[in-house]
């Protein structure tokens, strides 16, 4: 079993909550020196926010609000503590959307997947993450050096060339999205060669039952991690293989879409990430995916929060009879009946004409005592369906499109 990174992986709950609650006044203070977050943490008082229930008042950070700060002021948007001058690199990812770097050691923290993975001192990682313009390849660089390992900057494509640096250089790790591998290895089998890797860090992709199987089979570990270019590491796989660690610099908060309402422990909903990185200081940014809480504590022995990784997106705005439908808006008829629980919202085609059906948990009332606010809040007719608490799937969706595009 792989020793632990450093002694925050196995902290105490009590000792967790001490230091949340040292952790957040001091990053709502640090926020509220980028000017976009001043403006929109202006009301909060910083020293209050000492839990995870007043973390959850807090305004939510959606990705458009970040594109259209960055429209307005380029390149960060005042989303950063620094301007762009003070960093060591900006990056750009597709949208364009701009982000930050530094030199610091493992400023994204991704070594503490790594570290995590096995990989260490002695290992020459073959980084194939992309090195221009996106900021994968340097966030995984990093990581490497981080955890004393030699870097191959390799960067994407090239299958043969890849393979002949792998012979020539002997890396032991692989790092780069999870099927690139693959391409690799037929190639190498294609000339006749044999690679000496014996571990994959991946992201970016899925990673597949099938594939982490036919990696096995060669005699590779495969691991897996949730890292974005804004956020850095936010969770990572061990040993175990049962779910994503939650990474020790940032806090993670599963709400219902459209929301900023935490949902129950092991409900399907949005991730919102609160990272304590003081250059780039987001605070309860809507990363767009789904997941869903872990009950209980990894049997590794860290102690962290564990999600069950990417399970969808929670954007599901979908056009229902020439008119868009956005989950903020099945919030916000939800909010309007204390009695319903849920609600999903469901698009299918009768004959050549789009048909709305809203289902709603609740325990009291028939489906005409909500029709006046469904068209108020959906701005749609459609079909009212009463059904049992608890009924609806857990599936994060409350939007669902049943319509065929074949």
């Amino acid at each position: 079993m792989t020793s632990h990174y450093d002694d925050l992986e196995t902290r105490s709950a009590d000792r967790r909550a001490a230091d949340l609650a040292s952790a957040l006044p001091s990053a709502i203070a640090r926020a509220r020196t980028a000017p976009a977050l001043a403006r929109l943490l202006r009301d909060v008082d910083a020293g209050a926010v000492t839990d995870r229930a007043a973390l959850a008042r807090l305004p939510v950070i959606r990705k458009a609000a970040l594109s259209e700060g960055q429209a307005k002021s380029p390149p960060f948007g005042g989303y950063t503590s620094r301007s762009a001058a003070e960093f060591d690199h900006v990056f750009q990812s597709p949208g364009p959307i701009y982000e930050p770097g530094r030199r610091a050691p493992d400023w994204w923290r991704l070594g503490r997947f790594l570290h995590a993975s096995g990989v260490g001192r002695g290992d020459i990682v073959q980084n194939c993450f992309g090195y221009h313009l996106t900021p994968a390849g340097m966030m995984f660089d990093s990581a490497a050096r981080a955890v004393g390992a030699t870097v191959l900057p390799a960067g994407t494509g090239q299958s043969e060339l890849q393979v002949r640096a792998a012979v020539d250089v002997r890396t032991t790790c692989y790092a780069g999205t999870p099927d690139f591998l693959k391409v690799i290895l037929d190639r190498a089998d294609e000339m006749g060669e044999t690679l000496a890797i014996t571990r994959a860090v991946v992201s970016g992709g899925a990673l597949f039952p099938s594939l982490r199987q036919g990696y096995a089979d060669r005699g590779i570990v495969t691991r897996q991690c949730y890292a974005t270019a804004d956020l850095g590491l936010i969770a990572y796989e061990t040993e175990t293989l049962e779910g994503l660690v939650v990474d020790e610099g940032v806090i993670v908060e599963i709400v219902r879409p459209g929301t900023g309402d935490p949902v129950p422990e092991g409900e399907v909903g949005e991730v919102l990430v609160t990272t304590l990185n003081p250059d780039y200081p987001l605070i309860r940014f809507a990363t767009g995916d789904l997941s869903a809480v872990i009950p209980g504590t990894s049997p590794c022995g860290r102690t962290n929060m564990r999600i069950k990784g990417w399970m969808g997106r929670a954007d599901q705005t979908t056009k229902i009879k020439g008119m868009f439908v956005r989950p903020e808006q099945v919030a916000a008829l939800v909010a309007r009946h204390p009695e319903i629980a849920r609600a999903r919202v469901i698009a299918e085609r009768d004959g050549e004409v789009d048909v709305m059906t809203v289902q709603l948990e609740s325990a009291t009332g028939g489906a005409e005592a909500y029709a006046a606010s469904v068209v108020d809040m959906l701005k749609l007719r459609g079909r009212v369906q009463i059904v049992p608490p608890g009924s609806l799937p857990n599936d994060g969706k409350v939007i669902e499109d049943r319509r065929s595009y074949d």
